[in-house]
Protein backbone atom coordinates (compact mmCIF):
# COMPACT_ATOMS: atom_id res chain seq x y z
CA UNK A 1 0.00 0.00 0.00
CA UNK A 2 2.82 2.44 0.82
CA UNK A 3 4.22 2.09 -2.69
CA UNK A 4 0.83 2.96 -4.16
CA UNK A 5 0.67 6.06 -1.98
CA UNK A 6 4.21 7.10 -2.92
CA UNK A 7 3.52 6.56 -6.62
CA UNK A 8 0.33 8.63 -6.41
CA UNK A 9 2.12 11.48 -4.62
CA UNK A 10 4.93 11.51 -7.15
CA UNK A 11 2.43 11.62 -10.03
CA UNK A 12 1.31 15.08 -8.88
CA UNK A 13 2.86 18.04 -10.75
CA UNK A 14 6.22 19.20 -9.37
CA UNK A 15 6.14 16.57 -6.60
CA UNK A 16 9.43 15.20 -5.32
CA UNK A 17 10.44 12.83 -2.55
CA UNK A 18 12.99 13.16 0.22
CA UNK A 19 14.19 11.67 3.51
CA UNK A 20 15.00 14.90 5.40
CA UNK A 21 14.80 13.47 8.92
CA UNK A 22 16.21 9.93 8.75
CA UNK A 23 16.29 6.85 6.53
CA UNK A 24 12.72 5.77 7.24
CA UNK A 25 10.52 8.89 7.19
CA UNK A 26 9.63 9.48 3.56
CA UNK A 27 8.25 12.87 2.56
CA UNK A 28 6.41 14.03 -0.50
CA UNK A 29 7.13 17.65 -1.34
CA UNK A 30 5.96 20.27 -3.80
CA UNK A 31 8.41 23.12 -4.44
CA UNK A 32 10.44 21.77 -1.50
CA UNK A 33 7.51 22.04 0.96
CA UNK A 34 6.22 18.87 2.63
CA UNK A 35 2.65 17.74 1.94
CA UNK A 36 2.95 14.17 3.25
CA UNK A 37 5.15 12.30 5.73
CA UNK A 38 5.14 8.53 6.11
CA UNK A 39 7.31 5.98 7.92
CA UNK A 40 7.91 3.53 5.10
CA UNK A 41 9.18 0.77 7.41
CA UNK A 42 6.39 0.80 10.01
CA UNK A 43 4.02 -2.17 10.05
CA UNK A 44 1.03 0.17 9.92
CA UNK A 45 0.36 2.39 6.92
CA UNK A 46 0.03 5.81 8.49
CA UNK A 47 0.79 9.27 7.20
CA UNK A 48 0.63 12.92 8.16
CA UNK A 49 -1.26 15.17 5.76
CA UNK A 50 -1.83 18.90 5.84
CA UNK A 51 -5.49 19.85 6.17
CA UNK A 52 -7.70 22.90 6.38
CA UNK A 53 -8.33 23.37 10.14
CA UNK A 54 -12.14 23.21 9.95
CA UNK A 55 -12.06 20.21 7.64
CA UNK A 56 -9.49 18.55 9.91
CA UNK A 57 -11.89 18.78 12.86
CA UNK A 58 -14.72 17.42 10.74
CA UNK A 59 -12.64 14.45 9.58
CA UNK A 60 -11.47 13.64 13.11
CA UNK A 61 -15.06 13.60 14.34
CA UNK A 62 -16.18 11.36 11.49
CA UNK A 63 -13.32 8.81 11.26
CA UNK A 64 -11.64 6.93 14.09
CA UNK A 65 -8.50 6.45 11.99
CA UNK A 66 -7.91 10.21 11.62
CA UNK A 67 -6.23 11.95 14.56
CA UNK A 68 -4.45 15.26 15.13
CA UNK A 69 -1.07 15.28 13.41
CA UNK A 70 1.55 13.34 15.37
CA UNK A 71 4.61 15.56 15.98
CA UNK A 72 3.00 18.26 13.80
CA UNK A 73 0.91 21.39 14.26
CA UNK A 74 -2.33 19.72 15.33
CA UNK A 75 -4.45 22.52 13.93
CA UNK A 76 -3.13 22.08 10.38
CA UNK A 77 -2.08 18.42 10.16
CA UNK A 78 -3.84 15.07 10.53
CA UNK A 79 -2.38 11.62 11.03
CA UNK A 80 -4.26 9.00 9.07
CA UNK A 81 -3.79 5.38 10.08
CA UNK A 82 -4.97 3.86 6.83
CA UNK A 83 -7.78 1.40 7.40
CA UNK A 84 -9.45 0.22 4.17
CA UNK A 85 -12.60 -0.75 6.06
CA UNK A 86 -13.00 2.89 7.13
CA UNK A 87 -11.39 4.89 4.30
CA UNK A 88 -11.09 3.62 0.75
CA UNK A 89 -8.15 4.38 -1.50
CA UNK A 90 -10.13 6.88 -3.57
CA UNK A 91 -10.91 8.98 -0.49
CA UNK A 92 -7.33 8.68 0.76
CA UNK A 93 -6.14 10.07 -2.59
CA UNK A 94 -8.60 12.96 -2.16
CA UNK A 95 -7.08 13.72 1.26
CA UNK A 96 -3.58 13.61 -0.24
CA UNK A 97 -4.71 15.92 -3.05
CA UNK A 98 -6.18 18.31 -0.46
CA UNK A 99 -2.86 18.38 1.39
CA UNK A 100 -0.92 18.88 -1.84
CA UNK A 101 -3.23 21.72 -2.93
CA UNK A 102 -2.92 23.52 0.42
CA UNK A 103 0.87 23.37 0.28
CA UNK A 104 1.02 24.27 -3.41
CA UNK A 105 -1.20 27.30 -2.84
CA UNK A 106 1.09 28.48 -0.02
CA UNK A 107 4.07 28.66 -2.40
CA UNK A 108 4.50 32.20 -3.73
CA UNK A 109 3.34 32.61 -7.32
CA UNK A 110 6.76 33.97 -8.28
CA UNK A 111 8.42 30.69 -7.25
CA UNK A 112 5.81 28.56 -9.02
CA UNK A 113 6.13 30.56 -12.23
CA UNK A 114 9.94 30.29 -12.13
CA UNK A 115 9.63 26.47 -12.26
CA UNK A 116 6.93 26.25 -14.94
Amino acid sequence: MKCIIQEYCLSLPHATEDFPFDDKVWTGKVYNKIFILMDIFADETAMNLKCDPDYAEELRAQYDCIKPGWHMNKKHWNTIAYNPSEIDLKFLKELIQHSYDLVLNSVPKKIREAHD
